[in-house]
């Protein structure tokens, strides 16, 4: 006969029980009260345009100051193109341009044949995962493939098929932008948590970093002559959602942008469930929830997707973060250029109504 096995040992105050609060020793009820007393001191309050104006000013500077700063000093971009893929219907150049002094942009600008120069295009921002392959078509082994797959969906083809240019760039601490060990350990491990640490010893942020090399997309866009600097879109999943989001804030050369599973509340989705260091901004509590800097994009056309069981960018804080967005296009007169959809899905890519705003808003 089976000896009878001990009871699991729950911790220290198990035995305390009926003395204690359990909430007073729990991490994320600490955390909760912190957020709900966080100043936020530039929270949207504004009643007119001319208010909304002048808060949109004010926070701008302050979130560029949370995520470190950009540099002072455009260096040259330096462009190369290494190759022109033919597919029947848009053709795939592999190129890269200089971000910063010895920071180095890789990407692939996808350009569908049937439309006409200067074209539109989108910079799309992979999510974490493979990296930028993952939204452009390529598989793990370094293919063509013919199948979208899940979670991202190839989305930069699919920006491509709605007449759009698409300049997929990767991102930093992903696919061929990660360190030795991460490159090692396979395909799906990036290097965000020492580089996001790195910046963060140097008063800096991965966001900063990786919206600076959005914001030197835009200048490389400019240079060329198939595209339309005057119609540029941004958009991507996940950490490419939150990116998106910094950079739409900060650059007004984002005439639109797509959110995918990615804007919440600070406090239901890296507050309360666990993310990847490159997610956090310090201080920006300070001065703003997550839907405030949202807000900065307003007037321009802002689209968001959630998924119905996204487990870490909940539904119910993204709604409430919209509705939050959402009042800022409403004091400043254009509520029907702040879209949302939901999907019956989980942290994944959709795209039915948000690649079809931006066509609608960057034709």
């Amino acid at each position: 006969m089976a000896a009878p096995s001990e009871p699991t040992y729950g911790g220290p105050l198990e035995k305390y029980q009926g003395r204690i609060q359990t909430a007073d020793f729990d991490s994320l009820a600490y955390s909760v009260e912190r957020w709900k007393a966080s100043p936020r001191e530039l929270g949207f309050m504004a009643n007119s345009k001319s208010d909304a104006s002048a808060w949109q000013s004010k926070l701008k500077q302050r979130v560029e100051a949370c995520l470190g700063g950009f540099p002072k000093r455009r260096v040259p971009l330096s462009p190369t193109s290494f190759e022109v893929t033919d597919f029947p219907n848009h053709t795939r150049e592999a190129l890269a341009f200089q971000s910063r002094a010895g920071s180095w942009v890789f990407g692939y600008l996808l350009k569908p044949k049937a439309a006409k120069d200067p074209m539109p295009v989108v910079i799309c921002l992979p999510g974490h995962g493979r990296g930028v392959d993952d939204i452009v078509g390529i598989d793990p082994n370094g293919r063509d493939r013919i199948v979208k797959v899940g979670y991202a969906y190839d989305y930069a083809l699919q920006v491509v098929e709605h007449g759009m240019a698409a300049l997929a760039i990767e991102m930093l601490g992903f696919g061929c932008r990660r360190d030795p060990a991460a490159r090692k350990a396979g395909q799906g491990q990036s290097s965000c948590q020492p580089a996001a640490g790195a910046a963060l010893l140097l008063g800096e942020t991965m966001a900063g970093w990786r919206t600076w090399d959005v914001m030197r997309s835009c200048d490389f866009i400019a240079t060329r002559k198939d595209l339309d600097a005057n119609r540029i879109g941004c958009m991507g999943i996940s950490g490419g959602g939150t990116v998106t989001l910094y950079a739409a804030a900060l650059d007004q050369r984002i005439r639109a942008a797509f959110m995918s599973c990615s804007l919440c509340t600070f406090r239901d989705c890296i507050l309360s469930v666990p993310h990847c260091i490159d997610n956090y901004v310090p201080g920006i509590l300070n001065w703003a929830e997550m839907s405030d800097i949202a807000g900065l994009i307003a007037p321009r056309p802002l689209f968001v997707e959630s998924g119905e069981k996204d487990p870490i960018f909940p539904l119910s804080g993204s709604r409430e973060a919209f509705q939050a967005v959402q009042r800022v296009y409403e004091v400043l007169g254009r509520p029907e250029l702040c879209t949302r959809e939901e999907f019956p899905g989980e942290h994944e890519f959709h795209g039915v109504g948000g690649l079809e705003f931006l066509r609608k808003h960057l034709a």
